[in-house]
């Protein structure tokens, strides 16, 4: 296990800060890893940093947007109509929305980001779809997410809705209480419901996981967790085949596997 070195940062210290063009952010650096357009130089620098170190990261982002897309369509595929994409990072095409709307025209998508900078992105590239919104919120803080879901009336939690957390919940430290965020969620759940998670794996390699050690103390710091922690957050889930298992294997058996391990599951409301 990875030792930390650092003691976590206090929740109000890690909040993003306003956009600054010279500075790196974490969302812009991950649409620099998938091809996106939506990047600093400073970014670039990051992204390129990180590649040197694990070359096969770029290929695992790719395989979380597979697996979002597979994720999306087993929700359409089941009828769901309306989504919210919980830390949806800067919308880098193709989205949630553009997946859902492949099925079901009318799908309403909420995209979810407590860090202005992808707001102010959501909110800009968002303009045009009707039923598809962007908010400002923190996973951290869920009644207060669901207090503004409801109160604009973007879901309606009387029927069945997908919730995505893609790469954001090992941001959230254990005393954060990553489980309890999962079942304020799923206590408003319609049966039915669907979520899908992915979540860094400490059977990451050693190599990775002591790049990781760099990150404790900072406001982007990690704690990836062992696969039986993760599935513990789903409690009162039904969790589909082939379970919490690293991200290739909801894809394809030919796919290579990464150092950097991204365990994903997708889950129903019973």
């Amino acid at each position: 296990m990875v030792e930390e070195t650092e003691g976590p940062v206090a929740h109000d210290d890690r909040a993003p800060q306003p956009f600054n063009a010279e500075q790196p952010n974490s969302a812009r650096v991950y649409d620099y890893l998938l091809g996106g357009k939506d990047n600093q130089e400073t970014d670039r620098e990051v992204g390129n940093e990180m590649l040197s170190q694990a070359p096969e990261l770029k290929s695992l982002v790719w395989f979380v947007r597979g697996f979002m897309l597979k994720a999306v369509q087993m929700a359409t595929d089941a009828g769901i109509r309306q989504f919210i994409d919980l830390g949806s990072g800067i919308p880098t095409s193709p989205n949630v929305h553009e997946a859902a709307r492949e099925t079901q025209p009318s799908a309403r998508v909420v995209y979810v980001d407590y860090d202005p900078v992808v707001y102010t992105h959501c909110d800009a590239l968002l303009t045009k779809p009707h039923g598809v919104t962007a908010l400002l919120g923190d996973i951290r803080r869920p009644d207060e997410i669901l207090d503004q879901l409801k109160n604009q009336a973007l879901i309606d939690f009387a029927e069945p809705v997908a919730i995505t957390m893609l790469g954001v919940l090992h941001y959230v430290m254990d005393d954060e209480h990553p489980a309890d965020i999962i079942a304020a969620f799923r206590d408003q759940m319609a049966p039915g419901s669907y979520l899908a998670i992915t979540h860094g794996s400490l059977d990451s390699s050693p190599e990775i996981l002591k790049v990781l050690e760099a990150t404790r103390g900072s406001s982007a710091q990690v704690t990836f967790r062992p696969p039986a922690q993760t599935e513990s957050f789903l409690a009162g889930f039904e969790v589909l085949e082939p379970g919490v298992v690293p991200v290739q294997q909801w894809l394809r058996p030919d796919l290579p596997e990464t150092r950097m391990i991204m365990d994903a599951a997708i889950c129903r409301k019973p």
